[in-house]
């Protein structure tokens, strides 16, 4: 084994049960041998080279091009021993510190998101084949975090969830029109629709997902009420009484803070309600992870509360509630990978081997990162004023379960029904 790697590796792995073998054949174990074992087989002396000098970077694409194997164990094993060894603080080799501070460094320049590059961005990304995503996404196509309020709940009763939990938030009322930024496959749209009746509006950069989300729409029978287009948000010049915007920031890049919040602030009316629910860190601000930046979300960046809360001042919003959704998506990721990695040959099918290593390493790499590392969800409730929303959060969870029973009282009817209508409102918390 390469003299350098196996330096890395000794002061680094100093728990846990992981076996390298070399391209030369040598093989090495490390750690207290506490732990499931890890086996992992570096096939190439390039690859050998390239993780010991930029393992951030190195590992999944060695992973992703063949030049490296898990033979015992798999791909999440092999993070779990290395952030867990880390902890939220990162690589203690200095030459590799050099190369994250460097992408730090330069993380505004990768950021650099105008209307064009951002839809370039998203092309690359949420145009790939629809029929990817319908193996491993639940049956609503939610691309985000779900929120888990029990530990046995299914995926799908844990995206209900987090819609029914951010539809609390913006406290819908009838014939509200509600604006949602960066709409997805339009699952959250309709089902504010359907849930409330208000009128929806969604912007996407994608057009897979447009396309998706509009013939959604039709088959419900909503199209009068909710519509799809392709606009980026800074071109919006309406006035909404309600905004929700769910994993879409994550996209904006820290150059563009500034102008959302700026812009969200003009498109609010003054009696409105926001929220807005991104993945975030709870360290300070750092750079995107190399093989996320490079291979699956170009001009992406993770932000710290503190990159954010600035900016939502300086826009003259309130925050009014801000929560904090702790390993939440660490089990929605959990879910996601289990689907995929049992429709693994058809994703297969679809793309090809390098594809579905590079989805694999993605999907693991992001759960280990919520699970191990310093990664969040905030959900961040904004208003115009002081007084738009209750002084204390106990409307949430009333407001859930009225929900709750809502939709259990009105599911019988969706399931004979072919074209769900817009039902009868939800009460209000308190009545």
């Amino acid at each position: 084994m390469n003299i350098l790697l196996q330096r890395v590796i000794e002061r680094l792995v100093r728990t846990g049960n992981l076996t390298v073998t070399g391209p030369n054949g040598s093989t090495h174990t490390f750690g207290d041998g506490s732990g499931e074992p890890v086996h992992v087989v570096i096939n190439t002396r390039h690859a050998e080279r390239a993780i010991a000098f930029d393992p951030m970077l190195a590992l999944p694409e060695a992973f992703m091009e063949g030049e490296l194997d898990v033979v015992e164990g798999d791909i999440l094993g092999v993070l779990r021993v290395a952030f867990q060894n880390m902890g939220p603080g990162g690589i203690e080799a200095s030459w590799t510190k050099a190369v994250e501070g460097l992408r730090h460094a330069f993380r505004r320049f990768y950021q650099l998101n105008s209307t064009g590059r951002s839809r370039r961005n998203v092309q690359r990304h949420y145009d790939l084949s629809g029929e990817l995503y319908k193996l491993f996404l639940d049956d609503d196509m939610q691309y985000s975090c779900a929120y888990f309020e029990r530990p046995d709940m299914t995926l799908e009763e844990a995206q209900l969830a987090k819609k029914r939990h951010i539809a609390a938030k913006l406290r819908i009322k009838p014939g509200q029109n509600v604006l949602d930024i960066g709409s997805g496959w339009g699952g959250l749209g309709l089902y504010l629709a359907r849930t409330f009746d208000a009128d929806v509006l969604g912007v996407t950069l994608s057009t897979e997902q447009h396309a998706v989300a509009t013939e959604r729409a039709h088959e419900e029978g909503l199209e009068n009420h909710v519509h799809f287009e392709l606009r980026d948000y800074r071109h919006l010049t309406e006035r909404f009484d309600r905004i929700v915007s769910v994993g879409m920031f994550e996209h904006v890049g820290v150059n563009h803070y500034r102008t959302f919040f700026d812009k969200v602030a003009t498109l609010l009316k003054p009696d409105g309600v926001m929220v807005l629910h991104s993945i975030g860190r709870s360290g300070p601000p750092s750079a995107t992870n190399a093989f996320i930046r490079k291979h699956i979300f170009p001009g992406g960046y993770i932000p710290a509360l503190s990159e954010v809360l600035p900016h939502i001042e300086k826009s003259g919003l309130m925050v009014s509630d801000v929560e904090v959704l702790r390993l939440h998506y660490a089990d929605t990721l959990k879910n996601w990978r289990e689907r995929f990695m049992a429709n693994r040959e058809r994703a297969k099918e679809i793309y090809d081997e390098r594809f579905c290593r590079m989805w694999e390493f993605y999907l693991a790499g992001s759960e280990a990162a919520f699970r191990w590392q310093d990664l969040m969800v905030f959900q961040i409730q904004l208003t115009r004023r002081n007084d738009i929303v209750p002084l204390t959060r106990d409307y949430i969870g009333k407001c859930e379960k009225a929900i709750a029973m809502h939709e259990a009282a009105h599911q019988p009817e969706a399931e004979t029904v072919k074209k769900p209508q817009r039902s009868r409102r939800i009460p209000e918390a308190g009545e």
